[in-house]
């Protein structure tokens, strides 16, 4: 295990694969951490340097008192990078990892050299929606909303009681410390990066699961044509298609590196 305080907060990170190649960055979801993308690195680490992490308030991370905002995730990964040493990477991110990922490519044009958004778009959901989610926190906790938020992370298939990934998944959500959640929530809650996302110069790549409950198609693909951006639809996912479609998944990034960093 890897930590660093940078930004001033203290994050857990791996930095894995072959250090002497092009560097892919991963950034996850509101609930998870760095074990999302186990599957897709273990794969792409014979090709590319990988770089994960746990945003603040997730994983092993430390989780300062809310709010966060989506501006401070962009600074705590850009200091990431820094520590670290990479200047120029594809950034992948999924959910508020997506946005993470708009912020970074917006502020970094030189250093992201291409972008993999993941179920996500500029503005999630709408104040009244977090909101509502906060108050259920505040008064059941995260275990008393896992399982309308597991509903739309996976497909029906997958949310099978014998199915110990699912069990897994389901410990890592509820085991999120509230704070750290709950701060993140606010960030989504409060970020519109339409514009900034609009004028985003470098190629990107949307990509969605067709079951996703959280970002539903739809929203991916206003995203990906107000970049102009092609979309590519996972079948068989929901929300985390990392997870449930590694392969499909792996296979549409590494071919989208390929294109923008070399590789193999």
């Amino acid at each position: 295990m890897a930590f660093a305080r940078v930004n001033g907060v203290v994050l857990h990170y791996r930095d894995e694969g072959r250090q002497d190649a092009p560097a892919i960055v991963f950034s996850n979801s509101l609930g998870t951490d760095l074990r999302i993308w186990d599957a897709v690195a273990a794969a792409l680490g014979t090709e590319y340097r990988i770089l994960r992490y746990d945003k603040r308030g997730h994983g092993l991370s430390e989780a300062p008192q809310p709010p966060y905002a989506i501006a401070d995730h962009v600074a705590d990964l850009r200091a990431l990078l820094d520590h670290v040493g990479i200047d120029a990477l594809v950034m992948v991110g999924l959910s508020v990892g997506g946005m993470i990922a708009q912020g970074l490519a917006s502020a970094e044009p030189d250093r992201v050299r291409a972008v993999v958004l993941c179920d996500t778009a500029p503005k999630i959901g709408t104040a009244e929606m977090w909101n509502a989610r906060i108050a259920a926190i505040e008064e059941k906790g995260l275990g008393g909303i896992a399982e309308s938020v597991l509903e739309r992370w996976f497909t029906p298939p997958y949310r099978r009681s014998d199915n110990s990934d699912y069990t897994g998944y389901t410990a890592m959500l509820t085991r999120t410390p509230e704070q750290g959640y709950v701060g993140t929530i606010m960030g989504i809650r409060d970020a519109d990066l339409t514009e900034a996302t609009r004028a985003l110069t470098q190629p990107v790549l949307c990509i969605v699961g067709d079951q996703d409950g959280s970002t539903p198609p739809d929203l991916v693909r206003a995203m990906a044509e107000l970049i102009g951006a092609p979309l590519e639809v996972i079948r068989d996912a929901g929300h985390i298609p990392c997870v449930e479609q590694p392969e499909a998944t792996t296979a549409l990034i590494r071919s989208f590196a390929e294109r923008h960093l070399g590789g193999r």
